[in-house]
């Protein structure tokens, strides 16, 4: 014998005699509202961002310098590198200085880019201009900057350009400046290893 048994539902789409539970949907709405407030507040971040480090180096910026304008002697102290000894690398243009250039394609820490560097004045500064392709997009300018200080140099290191919407949004959850500073710090410790010899 077939049993058939007809379900009515009531208007609120719910089967008879079942009750919505009034918790459930209080945390639903909590859930879209702070979903909400985070979209809009991402949006609210400045559209440009800047990060910077900088140290002392016990050596003067002649001795520098040719480690920051030169791609290949950057292997020495860059702390990328490290993170991929694997990485596919290609140089091309000027052998150092403006004009040269240094693609990379590495593992998911190191991501795939390309850098140029666009104007120096040596021996106290090096713009290079950064096109990442994985795994985001970016383009930004990364600035060494060596100033003299008796027997040592301040080595500023800094990176800055466009901030987008979902840079934003990342950085409610992870810390660039935590992330970018690990490795700031880093290559600076390297350098000074490299150059205080």
């Amino acid at each position: 014998m077939v049993r058939i048994i007809e379900l009515k539902s009531t208007a609120d789409g719910l089967p008879a005699g079942q009750k919505e539970d009034p918790m459930m949907k209080i945390i639903g709405i909590a859930l879209v509202v702070l979903v909400a407030a985070l979209l809009v507040y991402a949006a609210t971040r400045p559209d440009t961002f800047r990060f910077e480090s900088t140290a002392s180096i016990k050596a003067p910026p002649e001795k520098i310098f040719p480690y920051l304008s030169d791609f290949r002697k950057g292997e020495a102290w860059s702390p990328y590198e490290k993170k991929d000894p694997a990485m596919k690398r290609a140089y091309s243009g000027a052998a150092s200085g403006k004009g040269s250039v240094y693609e990379f394609d590495g593992n998911k820490e190191v991501g795939k880019g390309r850098l140029e560097i666009i104007e120096t004045a040596p021996p106290s500064r090096v713009v290079i201009s950064l096109d990442m392709f994985k795994p985001f997009e970016g383009h930004n300018i990364v600035e060494y900057t060596l100033e003299p200080k008796g027997d040592s140099t301040n080595f500023t290191w800094a990176i800055h350009g466009p901030n987008s919407y979902l840079a934003k949004l990342m950085c409610i959850f992870v810390s660039m400046d935590k992330m970018m500073g690990r490795d700031f710090e880093a290559g600076i410790a390297s350098l000074k290893t490299v150059v205080e010899k």
